[in-house]
């Protein structure tokens, strides 16, 4: 069995479905709370896991009572969570998720992390040396440039979500030139890129290092950079109740089909149809559809 790493967010939602999104100032009802795991590199894993890989997070909590339910719910998928640091004193990351069950779209609030910078002892060191693939999402700069240049030290492949952008760009595309493997956002490419198109964005991506390059576009599907020019992937048709996890998801199903067969375009299609799935439920997790599942949408 591969082995996935991961080193990034990993966070509690908690996801509020509401009659409809109101206008600031205004009110609306909250029809139902579901608490759940979350954070892009955490769900990513989760979805890679569960598709046939070995996951591992390292990662940063606190002492308190969300970090408690952060590591459980990452136990409870059998993560490998023996590396997690758990922070005295710190407040583990959390987002409040505003989900709109009629229209699948989702406003997020999150509490930004402010727990200190992982250690990096060398069990943790070891840990990472014994994966074969590592995925970062980016949202401590910090915690990933570190990971990524310790997987380098171990030709070890990386996989870098584009989805955080720093103040000063440079720092994103450094660490896009680093990757081996850079899926973004719709809105990273053109802006880190600084291109006035997507495309433009890509070819550009592609030309400093990475050698699968991909931006995922919501309800439009994803754009992606093979044999020297763009391919157009269209997104799979579902009755969606919430979009949040979605592109989380998209990264973990690629990278489980990726690692095992090295077929971009399958693996873009794989991952297509998983987040699709993934938005019939809510939830970043809930809705990580099976293997067979997948399968019988290929």
């Amino acid at each position: 069995m591969k082995i996935i790493t991961g080193v990034g967010a990993a966070v509690l939602d908690h996801l509020n479905l509401i009659e409809e999104y109101p206008a600031e100032d205004g009110s609306t009802h909250i029809t139902q709370i579901i608490s759940q795991g979350g954070g892009a590199c955490a769900t990513a894993i989760v979805a890679a896991h569960r598709l046939g890989m070995h996951g591992q997070m390292i990662s940063s909590v606190g002492d308190d009572e969300t970090g408690q339910q952060i590591l459980d719910g990452l136990d409870f998928e059998g993560i490998d969570t023996t590396m997690m640091e758990i922070v005295q004193g710190g407040v583990s990351p959390h987002s409040e998720i505003m989900v709109n069950p009629e229209t699948g779209t989702r406003t997020k609030f999150v509490c930004s992390n402010t727990l200190p910078p992982i250690e990096w002892n060398p069990d943790q060191i070891a840990l990472l040396q014994n994966s074969d693939i590592l995925h970062v999402d980016g949202t401590r700069y910090d915690n990933a440039m570190k990971a990524i240049e310790l997987a380098k030290q171990f030709g070890i492949p990386v996989s870098v979500d584009g989805c955080h952008m720093e103040a000063d760009r440079e720092l994103n595309r450094k660490m896009a030139e680093m990757s081996d493997i850079l899926i973004m956002n719709a809105r990273y490419p053109k802006l880190v890129a600084n291109t006035e198109t997507t495309e433009q964005a890509l070819a550009y991506f592609a030309s400093i290092g990475p050698k699968v390059v991909i931006s995922t576009q919501g309800t439009r599907g994803c754009l992606a950079w093979i044999d020297g020019k763009v391919e157009v992937f269209p997104a799979y048709s579902v009755k969606a109740v919430d979009s949040t996890g979605a592109g989380d998801v998209f990264h973990g199903a690629f990278l489980a089909s990726y690692v095992q067969y090295g077929d971009v375009r399958r693996s873009i299609q794989y991952a297509t149809i998983a987040a699709a799935l993934k938005c019939t439920q809510v939830g970043g997790r809930a809705g990580i559809p099976s293997h067979q599942e997948i399968l019988s949408y290929l």
